[in-house]
């Protein structure tokens, strides 16, 4: 019976959590933050910024969980998580470490 959690798997699965944590960033910077701060609109940072909480978390679990998984160093781990907290970050770590 083969595993249902294979590397190619997990992969698959680290890079759809990195883009779809990318793309919150992205929306929650580039259109809730404004529509709070310009236009006094809150509502769509509470949603945004909670769906963006929920995928950094799972980031940066994912991150852990590819460092043992992939053998990368601590440096590598280093980069990959601090690119969470840049705008098109973890689209430069899945181009780069996956």
């Amino acid at each position: 019976m083969q595993k249902f959690y294979t590397v190619e798997n997990s992969i698959k699965t680290f890079r759809i959590i990195s883009t779809l944590e990318a793309i919150s960033f992205l929306v929650l910077l580039g259109i809730a933050m404004p529509l709070k701060y310009i236009w006094n609109m809150p509502q769509m940072v509470e949603i945004v910024g909670m769906a963006h909480g929920i995928l950094f978390v799972l980031y940066v679990g994912g991150a852990l969980y590819m460092y043992k998984k992939l053998n990368w160093s601590l440096k590598v781990l280093f980069i990959v998580v601090m690119c969470s907290v840049l705008p098109f970050g973890p689209f430069y770590a899945e181009r780069k470490y996956l």
